[in-house]
């Protein structure tokens, strides 16, 4: 018996019209972004942009309103447009063809630079915030200024939103991106695009090095295993943590600390094949139930960071994993509007605007319940926001970070449901735990 093809999660389309407004939602996403709007004008006019309807400020407004009120397509916005204020943009009646041509042509540049204005106030925010840091973070904070990850990913396919693509075979790759997130704010750092959906993650390497400075303690995918990269960071004075490619060829120099469920020893890294250098890293082996894991550091000191919080910190990888599902699933990231280049940029700093303000607000959300960040369902805040726009309307509420954590409003799943599983034990912090008679060494 045939069975049908399995749809990809990302690609699923169920919604048919675009969520109500809400005045206070609308309002906070104005007090944020408009300021950062208006001040690139003046970048905007040294373009030579002439005056026109579509605008900067209008241009923002819209694609906003498309991204949070989960509009599903241009004809439907250009409808709202032409019969309701969205955000700080007036009603006003433009004809679909124009619409859906400033998609294709308006510069890119101008809502990543809105994005990296904003960016500023919401990490004075973040700092202005109490919370408690998880123990293997606070650790690594004494001795690097940066925890960052980072990653691939490729933006799946593109699907008929505008008119100009209706000659554009479906499920066409639509590129790839490579994005720095860091690792306690979960904003993005930097962002790149190509075009090439098949673009090897060591492409980005050189843009990469020239944006890491210093004491940047790096979190990385095998996808970017480079020896020549390695090198240049630690020469760079940053360092990274990864996992062990299976058939990596090393050579062990001494053994630091082992016990039934860790070890961890120096390694020189490489056999110097076609010119590669041969590196002094340290490999550290963590037992989890039946398996072993296995990274690689170029911290070479265990008194900086223990095995078993390279360990934790490696696990908190998973974090940009999250965000690419948040802005491929949540935020419709996986529906690309345009095939043209720059309409694709256009989108995915759009996304990304709106991401860091969703990101902000569920901040609020652990702040106000004084939990963690990571006990918090991004994706459950999103959806609680239409709940709230109901009991707004209804005079129940007036404020979405109280109507988010009050009591009766539990079932909204905003706190994450805590796992049945056992509970670990305190992050051992040794240097060398269950290590009797081994010490630390430098390389001979």
């Amino acid at each position: 018996m045939a069975h049908s093809q399995k749809s990809i999660r990302d690609h699923t389309r169920p919604r048919n019209q675009p969520n109500i407004d809400n005045k206070v939602i609308a309002q906070q996403l104005e007090d944020l972004v408009k300021p950062c709007v208006y001040n690139q004008l003046a970048y905007y006019r040294s373009l030579d942009m002439r005056s026109r309807i579509l605008s900067l400020p209008l241009m923002l407004a819209v694609v906003l309103s498309l991204l949070w009120r989960q509009v599903p397509s241009v004809t439907e916005l250009n409808r709202m447009l032409a019969r309701e204020n969205l955000l700080w943009a007036k009603a006003v009646k433009v004809s679909q063809q124009a619409l859906s041509q400033r998609f294709l042509t308006f510069p890119a540049s101008l809502f990543q630079r809105v994005l990296k204005d904003l960016l500023v106030l919401l990490n004075q925010r973040w700092q202005q915030r109490n919370r408690e840091s998880p123990v293997s973070v606070k650790r690594a904070r004494k001795y690097f200024e940066r925890l960052w990850i980072v990653d691939a990913s490729t933006l799946e396919a593109l699907f008929r939103k505008l008119k100009s693509l209706e000659t554009v075979p479906l499920g066409q790759l639509g590129g790839r991106i490579c994005a720095v997130v860091d690792l306690e704010t979960r904003f993005p750092v930097e962002t790149w695009f190509k075009s090439n959906p098949y673009t090897h993650e060591s492409n980005f390497v050189p843009n990469l090095l020239e944006l890491i400075p210093a004491k940047t303690l790096l979190i990385l995918d095998r996808g970017f295993w480079n020896f020549r990269f390695f090198e240049e960071l630690i020469k760079g004075k940053s360092d990274f943590i990864t996992r062990l490619k299976g058939k990596a060829k090393y050579k062990s120099v001494r053994t630091l600390s082992h016990s039934g469920q860790h070890h961890d020893q120096l390694i020189r890294l490489g056999t110097g094949y076609q010119g590669n250098p041969i590196l002094n890293l340290r490999l550290v082996e963590v037992k989890h139930g039946s398996t072993w894991y296995r990274y690689l550091t170029s911290v070479i000191e265990p008194e900086v960071l223990p095995p078993y919080v390279v360990a934790d910190l490696y696990a908190r990888r998973w974090r940009i994993e999250e965000t690419f599902l948040t802005l491929k699933r949540l935020l419709g990231l996986s529906y690309l509007w345009t095939g043209s280049v720059n309409g694709i940029q256009l989108q995915l700093w759009a996304t990304w605007l709106f991401y860091v303000v969703l990101i902000d607000l569920s901040d609020q959300v652990a702040s106000e319940l004084s939990i963690p960040m990571e006990c918090i369902s991004v994706e459950m805040v999103f959806r609680g926001l239409y709940h709230f726009g109901v009991a707004y309307h209804q005079g129940k509420a007036t404020d979405p970070v109280a109507y988010l954590t009050a009591k009766e409003n539990q079932d909204l799943g905003v706190v994450k449901a805590p796992r049945t599983r056992i509970k670990k034990p305190p992050l051992d912090l040794s240097p060398f735990p269950n290590s009797e008679g081994l010490t630390n060494c430098s390389f001979a």
